[in-house]
């Protein structure tokens, strides 16, 4: 079996800002759950069987304790906002498990869930649906890939070091130096990401860096200045790492067989009506008796 493993929060963001705005019976913003509805189920029309949906019930997380700066629901649109709990709901009524996050982010359950089903010997591959590169760090081989579905971009082990220049287990160091606008830390000042490539292709991680930059590759240029740097910036470095790590210890599930997507709940029926797609349900249905 091959398990999809949907990243939730970048699929709404996607649709909210993709799709035209689509009010429910009552009056409430939908476009962009009825997207990703429609995305996850042509998903599973496209022969996917064990599916499981990570979002971000609350932007804010743990991180947000460890580094001032870090990324905040601030301003996110309240339309968009709102939609998030209204998704979580309408996937749990689709037969999707979901995983609404609240003192973790979408991205901890994403990378929990693939290094648990990637233990599983029954599984095949494990394809994290996500453009979003910190996600890379989760690849192994063949076996955990990353997909970009809107762009169709599919990328395994080798995928990952052609990208950004370094193996999976390197990207959480390379994001420390380089930084995450996205995330909201800044990385350290001069390192870009061809030093950090260069650098982290040499050493996996911080710990492995020689402290004398004349040990440094000799293609490595102002590994003085860099290495000045780094050391210097020791502990933000290391802060900077923490914040990029994703956590593998969110309960998720107990085993991949509770991923399988059986078919929609009763509820989903009303759902589907509710936001004035009644033929989804109708299609939820049609990829049952096609499974």
């Amino acid at each position: 079996m091959d398990v999809h493993l949907v990243d939730g929060t970048y699929e709404l963001f996607r649709h909210f800002f993709a799709v035209p705005s689509s009010l429910d019976a009552n009056g409430k913003e939908v476009g962009a759950v009825r997207g990703v509805l429609m995305s996850v189920l042509g998903l599973i029309e496209g022969g996917a069987t064990h599916v499981g949906v990570a979002t971000d019930h609350v932007v804010e997380s743990f991180r947000n304790h460890l580094y001032p700066g870090y990324k905040t629901s601030e301003g996110v649109p309240e339309p968009l906002l709102a939609q998030f709990p209204v998704l979580e709901e309408a996937l749990e009524s689709m037969g999707v498990m979901v995983w609404p996050m609240v003192e973790y982010e979408a991205d901890d359950a994403l990378a929990s869930a693939a290094g648990k089903a990637a233990k599983d010997d029954r599984v095949r591959q494990v394809i994290i649906c996500t453009p979003d590169k910190d996600l890379a760090q989760c690849v192994v081989n063949n076996r955990v890939v990353k997909l970009d579905r809107m762009r169709g971009i599919l990328r395994d082990e080798g995928a990952v070091v052609a990208k950004w220049g370094v193996k999976p287990e390197s990207i959480p160091d390379y994001l420390a130096v380089v930084g995450d606008s996205a995330d909201g830390f800044p990385g350290l000042p001069g390192w870009g990401p061809k030093a950090a490539a260069l650098t982290f292709s040499e050493y996996p991680h911080f710990e492995d860096i020689p402290k004398d930059w004349r040990q440094w590759p000799a293609s490595l240029r102002g590994a003085q200045r860099l290495a000045g740097v780094l050391f210097q910036q020791w502990d933000d470095a290391l802060l900077y790492r923490t914040l990029a790590t994703l956590r593998l210890d969110v309960p998720v599930f107990e085993t991949v067989d509770e991923l399988r997507w059986k078919g929609p709940r009763a509820e989903f029926e009303r759902y589907s009506r509710q936001i004035k797609t009644p033929g989804l349900n109708a299609r939820a249905l049609a990829a049952v008796k096609s499974g």
